[in-house]
């Protein structure tokens, strides 16, 4: 990717699994990472979904200031469903949206496989 990427995966309880940081990594990553797979969780869809619901017009809007700040509405953070149950969630933060959206949903794909 040619980034400095935080990973971050959880249980549905909210219970760390995993953590990986690249050398080089932004200070901020990490918290970004985390709140993303929250925000993911806690509205029962990716973050990258929750941009367009959540951008001025759209049914959430204003959703970004709720969760005492948690809700981050930018790419990088999926719920990891399987038959319907949410049972985890990732979250990346460090490249480009389109980037962590893609290791996202890479890391969702190792999860239910």
């Amino acid at each position: 990717m040619g980034a400095s990427d935080r990973i971050k995966a959880d249980d549905a309880g909210g219970h760390l699994i995993a953590f990986g940081r690249m050398d080089g990594a932004e200070i901020a990553g990490p918290v970004l990472a985390i709140d993303k797979a929250y925000a993911a969780t806690a509205n029962s869809t990716s973050t990258a979904e929750l941009a367009a619901l959540a951008a001025p017009g759209g049914e959430r809007f204003g959703l970004h200031a709720n969760g005492n700040g948690r809700f981050i509405i930018f790419g990088g953070g999926v719920p990891v469903v399987v038959d319907d149950t949410v049972i985890g969630r990732v979250g990346v933060s460090g490249a480009a949206v389109s980037d962590d959206c893609a290791c996202a949903h890479a890391a969702m794909a190792a999860f239910t496989s």
